[in-house]
């Protein structure tokens, strides 16, 4: 928090009370979607950086699509004009998340080959490049987990280096997983974001 906002609570909480219960309140009939989506112009419109990261991992977390945030973007071009969607697209961009890139923003959920099975050991945890997207890869018996390498709070690419036996650590903010689960046990809420697999002909697949 702020100094100056610390101050006005101070002095004018009372005030600012009621400000805030309005504020809630004038979202209450809308969905979910569209008031995350509202968040997310207003940052961009304020240009400010933090607050669009924040706003736009939680739209994704809460199940806006990665073109639903593009056309909110475009749609909102007359008050924010071209050089604030531009500068939240350099941050898009920069944040490297898979579900904004071309090959996946328009395209249906398929399966992905992911890796061999043949040489994947029982217990064992690797990260796996399947460009555009990483993803972690956990063995217990015939069964596969497989989870994006993104940190759900602040969507930093996780490097295997974070990898502690079962244990994942994001080396930004220290949100602590449980790769056999992908249930975050330190610091954090959300788990890791998983995927449905298969085993066919030797290959994992998994649906994103």
């Amino acid at each position: 928090m702020s100094d100056a906002l610390d101050y006005l609570l101070k002095v004018r909480g009372d005030a600012l009370g009621h400000y805030f219960k309005f504020l809630k309140d004038a979202g209450k009939h809308l969905d979910p979607k569209t008031r995350n989506l509202i968040s997310v112009i207003t940052k961009v419109d304020a240009q400010t950086e933090a607050g669009f990261r924040q706003y736009l991992t939680r739209a994704l977390r809460e199940g806006c699509t990665p073109m639903e945030v593009v056309d909110a973007l475009l749609m909102a071009f007359p008050t924010l004009g071209l050089a604030k969607i531009v500068w939240a697209t350099e941050i898009l961009l920069e944040m490297g998340l898979p579900e904004f890139s071309p090959e996946l923003i328009g395209a249906k959920p398929d399966w992905h080959e992911v890796t061999q099975i043949e040489n994947f050991p029982d217990g064992d945890v690797r990260r796996i490049d399947c460009a555009p997207r990483t993803v972690f890869v956990y063995r217990h018996g015939a069964e596969f987990k497989v989870y994006d390498s993104h940190c759900p709070h602040q969507v930093t690419n996780i490097p295997h280096l974070a990898l502690d036996g079962k244990e994942l650590t994001c080396p930004k903010h220290q949100w602590k997983f449980d790769i056999t689960t992908g249930k975050c046990i330190q610091k954090g809420k959300h788990p890791l974001k998983s995927f449905e697999t298969r085993v066919d002909g030797g290959s994992l697949f998994a649906y994103w």
